[in-house]
């Protein structure tokens, strides 16, 4: 998961880092696993904008991902790491014993020819998917579900990965990325090891035209609007705009969304850092 820099030969250049894409076997991906994927450029059903700042972009296709896991008990092994360029990880293409091909979330450390499987029985090895009943403590997991047989939700960005911290009556503690603990049925799945491409975090586009091949428009700062347009709008000359605020006037900083009559806040037992 190297970083590739780049000589200032061009101001687009100078600060220009991106990945060196070392682990990726193919730039083919597997075709019986592809979708179309259409765009909408922020507009409705009757063509008028109501979300800004989309539009464009690189034509895409959807690679469809095995985030459920339930092929139990079937060995598989992994056939190419390959980019995906709907997600920030890297997606492994899976061939099972009786032939049939999956694309999974690819953890840190996977190579072609690793064999991996799900489901009961199976060893805390990385890439495996288990039940949170029979995982180790203290494993680091990723690609969680919050319902048994939901497929995994949590968990699934590059880098990120959860801890399994303890077990208490028919929940397990997990300790998330972002610092929340919260219970979980220990029937929920999970796999093994951490999300690949840990050193997304650290990528420099370099120039504005990057953003507008994955779509996105330029951005507008609300202090630069005028007061109709935004609570932090007008003023004379650079003024720095006040409390800082969305457009519908929602405070930006330490304003808690989350509401307090949600039935799974009886889960959470620490909240997430600040």
């Amino acid at each position: 998961m190297a970083l590739k820099k780049f000589k200032p030969t061009t101001s687009s250049q100078r600060f220009k880092i991106i990945s060196a894409f070392d682990e990726i076997t193919t730039d083919k991906p597997e075709k019986s696993l592809l979708e179309p994927k259409k765009k909408s450029g922020g507009r409705n059903n009757q063509g008028r904008m109501t979300m800004r700042y989309l539009g464009g972009g690189h034509k895409q296709k959807y690679r469809v991902i095995d985030f459920r896991r339930d092929k139990e008990g079937v060995n598989a092994e992994v056939l190419t790491v390959e980019y995906d360029p709907n997600r920030s990880a890297r997606i492994a293409l899976l061939q099972y014993e009786d032939g049939e091909k999956k694309y999974i979330i690819a953890p840190k450390g996977i190579k072609v020819g690793s064999k991996i499987i799900s489901g009961k029985g199976a060893s805390p090895d990385v890439g495996n998917a288990l039940y949170l009943s029979e995982i180790p403590f203290g494993t680091l997991i990723h690609n969680i579900e919050l319902r048994p047989g939901q497929g995994g939700k949590m968990a699934r960005s590059a880098g990120s990965y959860a801890q399994l911290m303890t077990r208490e009556g028919k929940f397990a503690v997990i300790k998330l990325p972002s610092g929340e603990t919260r219970m979980l049925l220990q029937t929920c799945k999970a796999t093994i090891g951490i999300v690949s491409n840990m050193d997304h975090s650290l990528e420099i586009s370099g120039k504005a035209g990057r953003s507008r091949w994955l779509g996105r428009r330029p951005r507008v700062r609300g202090v630069v609007m005028n007061p109709v347009d935004h609570p932090m709008g007008g003023g004379e000359g650079r003024a720095s705009g006040g409390l800082p605020r969305s457009r519908k006037g929602i405070p930006a900083k330490g304003y808690k969304t989350r509401s307090k009559k949600k039935a799974s806040s009886k889960y959470i037992i620490e909240r997430r850092k600040k």
